[in-house]
């Protein structure tokens, strides 16, 4: 599943695509036709991201009130988007954007819907704080979680907790930290969790620029792969998908078990409880 910086870039990218222009809407299956036929002549007035959830802006033509583009990718979404004239429709396609600018194409979203704007702010009342969005900080997320007796494993992936990180960041800013992700939230301290909230700033910015998750430090690196750019996936995170593998930091092997129905990567000596 996208993790949140994939969703706030597609949202910048969507957003220089579209906004301000007229776009033309249409689409091969007819799960959306309602959706479709709305957008299709109107004008996009901007886009939006909270946590997973993307939202596109826009005015219909026909002077009818505007409304907001809710996506939520799940699991098997993909929001596909590019400059000049896309291929021939095909397949499960819910909805194309077209403009003078680009195209873009969503497919297999476990959300599509369009919105009013206290909808929209319904979608947004059930989400926690988002790293990502400017003016947010970590206090209202360490209410909840100083007060739980849940593994900070667990509060991690909750989307009503902190939106937008999913099983990478969840597992790489647990190792960052040296944090157990079993050890219970209210047994986090106060410092703990704002290191961690503002690393998760750093790293998941840095996501959006790059379009990529880069978790290790560059002292934990091969030689040669020292900047973000250069680092290879298999360089890319310190436990995260490395079942077995050697600790960077310390050479004991990863271990993994299954946490909220996804799987949880950590090293048992620097994340000692």
């Amino acid at each position: 599943m996208p993790e949140g910086h994939t969703i706030h870039r597609l949202a910048s990218d969507l957003g220089e695509l579209f906004t301000g222009t007229v776009v033309r809407a249409s689409a091969v299956q007819d799960k959306f036709a309602a959706g479709v036929a709305m957008l299709d002549g109107g004008t996009v007035t901007g886009t939006d991201a909270w946590g997973k959830h993307l939202f596109v802006h826009a005015a219909p033509a026909g002077a009818r009130p505007p409304v907001w583009l809710h996506v939520h990718l799940g699991l098997y979404g993909k929001f596909l988007h590019g400059t000049g004239t896309p291929a021939a429709p095909w397949g499960q396609l819910r909805l194309r954007l077209e403009s003078e600018r680009g195209w873009a194409d969503l497919r297999g979203a476990t959300a599509s819907e369009l919105l009013d704007e206290e909808g929209r702010l319904r979608v947004i009342s059930r989400l926690g704080a988002d790293p990502l969005r400017r003016g947010t900080d970590g206090e209202e997320p360490w209410t909840r979680i100083s007060r739980s007796r849940t593994s900070v494993g667990a509060l991690l992936m909750d989307q009503s907790v902190v939106a937008g990180v999913g099983n990478v960041y969840r597992a790489e800013i647990l190792f960052r930290h040296g944090v157990d992700p079993f050890r219970p939230g209210r047994d986090l301290t106060a410092r703990e969790w704002t290191a961690m909230w503002s690393d998760l700033r750093v790293l998941m910015r840095a996501g959006v620029r790059s379009g990529k998750i880069v978790t290790t430090r560059p002292e934990d690196r091969p030689r040669g792969r020292r900047t973000a750019s250069t680092v290879r996936r298999e360089d890319s995170h310190y436990v995260y998908r490395r079942t077995g593998e050697p600790c960077r930091v310390c050479g004991t092997p990863v271990r993994t078990a299954e946490m909220v129905a996804r799987n949880l990567y950590w090293c048992p000596r620097c994340q000692a409880s």
